[in-house]
């Protein structure tokens, strides 16, 4: 499954110009697939409970997701961003 998502981006660079990853970046986005289901098979053998193998594949989807959108757009470490969401707020309070 890891390598089919793989070939996703490596047929989209075929298309269009948009999509532009090289090695490096073919080998985070394998790294952190294949760690993040290996978190889960690990951690599910010990879940009993349906509802606790759920919440298990919650986490290190989350993980990943939170990982893959901050190396891809950098949401987490900008200091315009932060400061920006913050005025937000106080400006809905």
């Amino acid at each position: 499954m890891a390598a089919f998502k793989l070939l996703l981006p490596l047929l989209a660079m075929q298309f269009t110009g948009e999509v532009i990853w090289n090695l490096a970046d073919f080998i985070v986005a394998g790294t952190l697939l294949i760690g993040a289901g290996l978190a889960y098979v690990l951690a599910a053998r010990k879940a009993d409970n349906i509802v606790f193998r759920a919440a298990i594949g919650i986490a290190p989807g989350t993980a990943l997701l939170l990982i893959w959108v901050n190396l891809a757009i950098g949401v987490i470490g900008k200091v315009g961003w932060a400061t920006h969401i913050a005025d937000r707020v106080r400006v809905c309070s």
